[in-house]
């Protein structure tokens, strides 16, 4: 199928729709290993495995690995801020320049954000360095995600999006798994509230090395799917009409709102399982652990999740109900859990210098099982709700303009808690308040997937 541009699809939909059955030979040998989507797919999660992987490696120790979170709190809401605006058009940039160049682009922040956490624990008044680069990172991380989401959910067929998603979210959060390892190591003899410079160090070469790849990976016009169909790239018109595609898609395709809770949801509960749980009540080492196994739990619960939402045994819409029912046992399960422990703690009853839990305590067992719990339920919402909008299009301009719906919604979300965290809101409030928007958006999302989630995607679907 030759590309199209939006406007000739919306000129001529029976043609477009005749073309789509188009197949075309795929090439073979290397070439066809190197232009197979999985091949491409497992290339996107290792630059993720590199940057945001390390990232959440990094974040999930609780204050970026400090004694005070203050800082990192601040520069996590700067960040957030960043996201939350930039994100919400990064499809149109993603659209003109392409995914892989916008890829690149988002792959620059997170060496500048790691290195700022090193900086600061050279000279102690670096927290602005650190806040500014949060900042930076918020801009970058923006086209980093909304390429990503491009390119994942472009790659695979109809059939394919919950195992594609599924490889990718293996190898990124293997990003996580590698960085919370080597933390762990270097600090498994210490008993300090904060990590020292050569975690730091190490975290900073792994995501150097993210940068490269973008550079060394296909360009999505000579792709072509395991079904034989061209991935379709519109022609690069004007940023006015770049602009107005996300007014067409909210107004033609309204149901996207009732997700956007859903969105919203899907980074703010980090603040409570990263800094008033695990930074809250462990030591370095014992935080260093608890991140570990957060992001092995992420690689379970993503693949399955994926392998329910991809089985062929049952119809596309009953395998969105079975995930959203997924979604709400373990969001209740899990936050009845951890009310129980956070109701045994307050801000002040634990300062900043205080002797924290460790990994011989006698609590700690049942303790490290919430955070595995955790890292299950944050990897089978994330991979829900992208499989969600990847069921709602085919299109791959469309589905940037909902993934940058996503990461925007997401990132505002994220940024708020985060300034919430920082200004001193009590545990209990922010803990609450996550469990409360995480039960309003499953309920919401409800009727979205009872009306839009199809059997099959429609050619009305493709359109933008």
């Amino acid at each position: 199928m030759s590309a199209h541009s939006a406007n000739e699809k919306c000129e001529n939909p029976s043609a477009a729709e005749s073309s789509s059955l188009e197949t075309y030979e795929r090439p073979k040998g290397l070439r066809g290993v190197y232009y197979h989507p999985v091949t491409q797919v497992i290339m996107l999660g290792f630059t993720c495995f590199l940057c945001p992987g390390i990232y959440n490696a990094l974040t999930g120790l609780g204050g970026g690995g400090q004694v005070d979170a203050t800082i990192s709190a601040n520069s996590l809401s700067a960040l957030y801020a960043a996201l939350a605006f930039f994100a919400f058009f990064a499809g149109t940039v993603n659209n003109i320049i392409g995914p892989r160049r916008t890829l690149l682009i988002g792959t620059t922040g997170y060496a500048l954000y790691i290195g700022s956490y090193l900086a600061i624990n050279i000279h102690p008044n670096a927290g602005d360095f650190v806040v500014a680069s949060g900042a930076f990172l918020g801009v970058t991380a923006a086209f980093l995600w909304t390429a990503q989401g491009s390119l994942l959910l472009s790659y695979a067929t109809e059939a394919q999006k919950g195992t594609f998603i599924c490889i990718f979210w293996a190898i990124f959060s293997m990003g996580a798994v590698v960085g919370s390892a080597v933390s762990f190591g270097q600090n498994f003899h210490l008993t300090d509230n904060s990590v020292g410079n050569g975690t730091y160090i190490g975290f900073l070469i792994l995501a150097l090395i993210g940068i490269v790849i973008p550079l060394l990976m296909a360009d999505v016009e000579k792709m072509t799917r395991t079904d034989g169909s061209k991935i379709v790239i519109a022609r690069h018109p004007t940023w006015k009409t770049e602009f107005y595609g996300l007014w067409v898609s909210l107004t033609t395709d309204p149901s996207v709102l009732l997700l956007f809770p859903m969105f919203f949801a899907s980074n703010y509960f980090y603040t409570w399982q990263f800094n008033d749980y695990n930074s809250a009540l462990f030591n370095i080492r014992a935080r260093s652990l608890n991140n570990f196994v957060y992001w092995v739990a992420q690689i379970m619960g993503s693949a399955a999740i994926g392998v329910t939402l991809d089985t062929h045994r049952f119809r596309r819409r009953t395998r969105a109900f079975v995930g959203w029912f997924v979604l709400l046992a373990g969001a209740f399960l899990v936050h009845i859990w951890a009310y129980f422990y956070q109701r045994t703690y307050t801000r002040q009853s634990i300062p900043p210098n205080a002797r924290k839990m460790d990994i011989y305590d006698s609590a700690f067992p049942s303790h490290v099982w919430l955070m595995i719990f955790n890292g299950l339920l944050d990897a089978m919402w994330q991979t829900m709700t992208m499989w969600i909008i990847g069921a709602m299009s085919n299109d791959t301009n469309k589905l940037a303009v909902f993934s940058g719906f996503y990461h925007s919604m997401q990132a505002a979300g994220a940024a708020g808690v985060w300034r919430l965290d920082a200004v001193g809101t009590p545990y209990m409030s922010i803990f609450l308040s996550t469990w409360c928007l995480v039960a309003a958006a499953l309920i919401l999302a409800l009727p979205m997937i009872y009306y839009r989630i199809k059997d099959h995607t429609t050619i009305e679907d493709e359109i933008l």
